[in-house]
């Protein structure tokens, strides 16, 4: 695989997911005779927005299954962030070829946000795409399946400047029963000049926080022991009470709010724009021991120059400076990652190195890296030149993971000796003699399973280290 192209990631061991992989959705128990299969790819919000899919269709006679075989339709639910993105879909609907020739009586769609991309060009270009829909417009999904099997081909990438879909219960595809997503607002309103989010997913638009809650609230009386807001910039979160209900409540309060549901229900999010993340945010996570202490900060570049001409509001010095915030209020154990892109328009050799000495001063404890791709109408393609040659921009790119990788390293050496509040996911991957679940930093930490089950908080003792995973024993000391 290119590094040119693809999203690199320094992740833990535990949980690093392939990336040519797309979660594919479970067989869900259901009266339903009519079943569907869907696979998401990309970010956690398109895995998010399958679990609405899954529900919309329920009740609408559709149960899910893992067994693309018995599917009579089969959803692929897209990214656009990046050319690799879209065309490992196109791979994969060149994969469904043959059987769509065996069973025409098979319908396939393609949702989010290549379909948003696309619209109508996509029918066209990939003849087996029976539907093409938006990320606004899967209420619409029973009527689109409806024209389909009628014989049409249908569409709807209506984006919308209301729908947040807080009426519906997900259903958790690809759940492990402890951890879960709550989507708390879609869309953005930040024009970063390579990015086509806007373009595929609309403006921002938050969904009303005592929806949140009782989501949230449910999930605990599941048996749920974790949720993840997410947003696109979920800093930017912002509902306005109507009818008297409440003023407004912006991402501080909704934190607190979730927070105060029950002590042992941890709180994660995820995603946060720098320009946007508050003292409050930082403050309400201080004041609240299940509010993680980790916040994924992408940064991009740490060139001042690049990133004016990303449009990210914000250069090399003021990034720092919040970094020091986030240190100064939560403590150097706060666990940071970041979003770096290398090889962007006009980049040079000293913006690289900028880029580098940013990652030494922050020392990220993990992160996201890769190669500058080119999107067709974003800002950057419209005004800017993607002129760095990619044997140049392969080299940055490892020379930027390699230096992750030995910052994530020494960051989670500094974990030995020190005992961790773990939450039990289940076993590790390797062994079913060992559990594995996160600390507070995000950190996957595996030890031996003793009697401890899925869902447990465990104290552990870290003793050793990868550049990816702890490892550790448990023991009976009260986490300090």
């Amino acid at each position: 695989m290119s590094l040119v192209t693809s999203r690199l990631e320094i992740l833990k061991e535990e949980d690093k997911k392939d990336l040519d992989v797309a979660r594919i959705s479970v067989d869900e128990e259901s009266d339903a005779k009519r079943k569907l299969y869907i696979e998401s790819y990309g970010c956690q919000m398109n895995f998010a927005d399958s679990e609405i899919v899954a529900s919309i269709l329920r009740e609408n006679g559709f149960a899910t299954t893992s067994k693309i075989e018995e599917a009579e339709l089969i959803l692929l639910n897209t990214c656009a962030i990046r050319e690799n993105a879209e065309q490992k879909v196109r791979n994969r609907l060149q994969h469904l070829v043959p059987m769509k020739k065996k069973r025409q009586q098979v319908k396939i769609g393609v949702l989010g946000c290549m379909a948003e991309r696309l619209k109508t060009k996509f029918l066209e270009e990939e003849k087996i795409v029976d539907m093409v829909v938006g990320p606004d417009a899967y209420r619409d999904l029973p009527n689109l399946i409806n024209e389909v099997e009628d014989g049409q081909k249908a569409v709807n990438v209506f984006l919308s400047r209301e729908e947040t879909y807080a009426d519906i219960t997900p259903i958790r595809l690809d759940s492990n029963g402890v951890t879960a997503f709550i989507s708390i607002m879609r869309g953005c309103d930040n024009m970063c000049s390579f990015c086509v989010v806007p373009y595929t997913r609309g403006r921002e638009r938050s969904r009303d926080p005592f929806s949140i809650v009782k989501e949230a609230t449910e999930l605990y009386e599941q048996g749920y022991r974790e949720v993840t807001l997410l947003g696109q910039n979920v800093d930017s979160y912002k509902w306005k009470g109507v009818n008297g209900e409440l003023s407004t409540t912006n991402f501080a309060n909704l934190l607190e709010m979730v927070a105060l549901i029950n002590p042992d229900l941890r709180v994660r999010f995820s995603t946060s724009h720098p320009k946007d993340i508050t003292d409050d945010v930082l403050y309400t996570m201080k004041k609240y021991d299940n509010i993680c202490k980790y916040i994924h900060l992408p940064a991009q570049s740490g060139s001042s120059r690049i990133l004016e001409l990303m449009n990210r509001t914000y250069d090399r010095e003021w990034y720092m400076g919040k970094i020091d915030r986030i240190r100064e209020i939560l403590g150097e154990d706060c666990g940071i990652s970041q979003d770096m892109i290398t090889g962007f328009c006009t980049e040079t050799e000293e913006d690289h190195q900028d880029t580098l000495s940013l990652m030494d001063y922050v020392k990220y404890d993990y992160g996201y890296m890769f190669a500058y791709s080119e999107r067709p109408n974003t800002p950057a393609a419209k005004k800017l030149t993607d002129d760095i040659p990619n044997e140049i921009k392969n080299r940055r790119l490892t020379e930027v993971i390699n230096k992750q990788q030995s910052h994530s390293l020494s960051r989670n050496q500094m974990a030995i000796g020190k005992v961790h509040k773990i939450l039990v996911e289940g076993f590790s991957k390797r062994s079913t003699e060992h559990l594995c679940g996160r600390n507070d930093q995000n950190k996957m930490v595996v030890f031996p399973k003793e009697n401890f089950q899925k869902g447990d908080y465990v104290n552990v003792l870290v003793t050793e280290c990868t550049a990816a995973t702890l490892i550790g024993k448990a023991v009976a000391e009260v986490l300090v």
